[in-house]
């Protein structure tokens, strides 16, 4: 089995950590975390039950260490489309960029303005 997968963050799962980002007032690395954690949560649950999850986010690399039934479940998806195993994982967390950010998320009225007005 895998013991770690690594891929490059997409344009999908920046824009939600900097939505996240504007949405907490909190820095895009923090925010970055927080989304990749997000999604990472959400496929090792769905997959594995899992409720803990292994990963770092460097710069824009993703590290992540499956669960023995998420890298089976990569394996099995990696052999049937031909695609790697940390390419199927960034597709699987590009679909839950998204997750818990709210459509009408606004800043908090009393927040201070940003440079972009």
């Amino acid at each position: 089995m895998t013991d770690e997968l690594t891929f490059e963050v997409d344009d999908r799962l920046r824009a939600a950590a900097e939505e996240w980002s504007e949405a907490r007032l909190t820095d895009f690395e923090t925010a970055l975390e927080t989304k990749v954690e997000q999604a990472l949560l959400e496929i090792e649950h769905l997959v594995s039950d899992a409720t803990d999850v292994s990963f770092e986010v460097e710069d824009a690399t993703v590290r992540h260490r499956p669960s023995d039934g998420l890298a089976a479940f990569l394996a099995d998806q990696s052999a049937a489309t031909g695609l790697d195993e940390s390419e199927i994982l960034k597709l699987h967390v590009g679909l839950f960029a998204r997750v818990f950010l709210e459509d009408d998320a606004k800043r908090p009225p009393n927040a201070p303005p940003t440079d972009d007005g």
